[in-house]
């Protein structure tokens, strides 16, 4: 990787960051890790292949590649969910503390589970990521009016399921 030195910088300032994100969709750190690894895998062979040059591309390129890995491993969750729990209480030292973590990231993959991707993506990228409208209308590859408008249905969606 020492050939792309763009891709190692983002390695280095976006790990934590992706995973999180991964996470926030899929439900447990592991799996975001996993999904996190392939997207820079993909980045890689991107660069390799001059697909990708300029860096603010490959971030916007690698957010849109995490969240689109996320949601496919969502989808194949549930057959691995046990073992995933276990690597969860076996990675932090307390216990009660892990299944604390896994189970709040359930409930907020429960919940997207109910969205469309696409509603999912802009609420996960902008409420929970912190990206503006604009940062998340370049990774999902639309208008701010279209991030707008997929929020309002979002958040209309989960407030009639808490109702």
């Amino acid at each position: 990787m020492r050939e792309f030195p763009a891709l190692e910088h983002l390695v280095a300032t976006t790990g934590d960051e992706l995973v999180r994100l991964a996470a926030r969709v899929v439900g447990n750190t592991a799996e975001a890790e996993d999904v996190v690894q392939e997207a820079w895998a993909r980045g890689l062979l991107a660069l390799q292949r001059k697909e990708l040059a300029d860096v603010g591309v490959l971030k916007t390129w690698l957010y849109r590649v995490v969240l689109n890995g996320a949601f496919n491993a969502r989808r194949g969750r549930d057959r691995r969910a046990e073992r995933d729990l276990a690597w969860q209480q076996r990675r932090v030292a307390d216990p009660l503390q892990a299944l604390e973590a896994a189970v709040a990231l359930k409930r907020v993959a429960a919940m997207l589970d109910d969205l469309p991707d696409e509603q999912a993506g802009a609420l996960v990228l902008k409420e929970l990521h912190g990206m503006t409208a604009a940062e998340v209308a370049k990774v999902l590859e639309c208008s701010e009016g279209a991030v707008e408008q997929r929020l309002v249905r979002a958040r209309a969606s989960l407030r009639k399921r808490v109702e």
